[in-house]
């Protein structure tokens, strides 16, 4: 990004504190400048102080004085034509509007070289802004017309000025003062200032006003920052399409069930689909089981599922003891456990849990569950015939898992004795309390 060409806080206070100085000679305050800027960093300075000049409310009578003698003495080696602001300095020695203090002051500047650029004398320089003021008469002035004084000392003078195409679209570096709007008249009895109340006119800090624009006068002027942001998305219409950005990443996956044959275990399917609604006949049974001992991986096309297990069991517990000893190393076979668990205890769910606890081996967790599930039925069933049927079916069937070693009587040694112990007027329950008093 280009670096702006301003001064530098240190450097504006420095060419401030020049300004204020009008007590001291001008030639000192020239030679003061000349040491703090070097020649080739005299330009910034100079060029800020034309600008304030340009605004004949900036600065007060002394400091424009100084300003001027600044601006022609930083070039005084040169001639007068090759001075940057002889043009200002000129038009300043001719401005009908001016005070007639100034106007003599910066003729007598042009005056103090010759048209061939000879020093005729530095009377002028050797005193203060405020004397000079102070002792001047305008008796003795005759201020020649602007044309005389451009041939005279800029004959040679610069060219127009390099105007860009973008100008008209900065803003001037000074900004009128807000407190005066523009066409008001600030010596309006409006502003005159009452007692005990603070003036309207003139009330902020003029000097911080004046150090903060020497540090940020540019010679580009304030330039608008153009502003490009990103337009909005227009809302969609009713009538019109979206536009979609798929994303291209797809993935080959393969299809395994690509030209298998449907028809394999229609029969199997058949005969599930019979069971699950009731027993089967010897023959059809004798069927489904051969089936899957020759070809164990008929399961996975049987249609059967976690949730149709319940009606598998109840009518056909042989068969349903088949089909999840065919699943016992498929993935879903803890939800086909889950179901057998939470399903209504009966003597054809007992039945098919003693055949697996035999034919494979189980998950502790999952015998210990369903031991839990047949205890509480017991206890929370209201028939006392269906109760006494059912605690002697849940006797026998813990008389077989304990004496196949099956499960470990101490895991359930509490439960199982509560539960003896509340049923102890049903034959098998006292039967099963004598087997466990002599495990211990």
């Amino acid at each position: 990004m280009k670096k702006r060409a301003t001064l530098g806080f240190e450097d504006s206070k420095a060419v401030f504190g020049l300004l204020r100085a009008e007590q001291r000679p001008l030639e000192e305050i020239v030679s003061d400048f000349a040491s703090i800027f070097s020649h080739g960093r005299q330009f910034i300075p100079s060029f800020s102080l034309s600008v304030l000049l340009q605004d004949k409310k900036m600065l007060s009578s002394t400091q424009r004085l100084i300003a001027f003698a600044i601006l022609h003495q930083a070039y005084a080696s040169q001639k007068p034509s090759a001075n940057p602001f002889i043009n200002l300095i000129i038009s300043a020695a001719c401005d009908v509007e001016a005070e007639k203090c100034e106007r003599a002051f910066v003729l007598q500047l042009l005056q103090l070289f010759g048209s061939d650029g000879s020093n005729n004398g530095k009377e002028l320089l050797k005193q203060s802004a405020a004397d000079y003021i102070k002792n001047f008469d305008p008796s003795v002035h005759v201020f020649p017309q602007q044309e005389q004084l451009q041939q005279q000392y800029a004959n040679k003078g610069h060219p127009e000025p390099y105007s860009s195409p973008f100008k008209d679209g900065s803003i001037k570096n000074v900004v009128a003062d807000p407190d005066v709007p523009r066409g008001c008249n600030a010596n309006s009895s409006e502003f005159d200032l009452q007692p005990g109340a603070k003036s309207k006119v003139g009330s902020g800090d003029k000097d911080e006003t004046m150090l903060g624009l020497l540090s940020n006068i540019a010679l580009e002027g304030l330039g608008p920052h153009w502003s490009r942001p990103i337009p909005p998305r227009l809302p969609v219409q009713d009538d019109e399409l979206v536009w979609l950005n798929p994303v291209d990443n797809h993935e080959l996956l393969w299809d395994d069930g690509m030209c298998v044959d449907t028809s394999r275990g229609a029969a199997v399917r058949d005969l599930i689909a019979k069971a699950l609604k009731g027993p089967l006949v010897p023959a059809q049974q004798e069927q489904v089981l051969l089936e899957l001992a020759n070809d164990p991986k008929l399961v996975y096309h049987c249609g059967l599922t976690p949730r149709k297990l319940p009606e598998l069991v109840e009518n056909n517990p042989l068969i349903a003891v088949e089909v999840l000893t065919k699943l016992i190393n498929s993935p879903e076979i803890a939800e086909y456990f889950t179901v057998l668990v939470n399903m209504d205890m009966s003597l054809h769910s007992m039945e098919v849990v003693n055949r697996l606890t035999t034919a494979v081996e189980l998950p502790s967790e999952f015998i210990h569950m369903y031991i839990t599930n047949c205890i509480s039925s017991c206890e929370n069933i209201k028939d006392k015939y269906m109760q006494n049927r059912l605690v002697r079916l849940v006797c026998v069937f813990l008389q077989s898992l304990i004496r196949n070693n099956i499960i470990n009587v101490k895991d359930l040694f509490i439960e199982v004795q509560a539960f003896c112990i509340e049923f102890s007027r049903i034959r098998e329950a006292a039967a099963l309390f004598r087997l466990l008093k002599s495990l211990e």
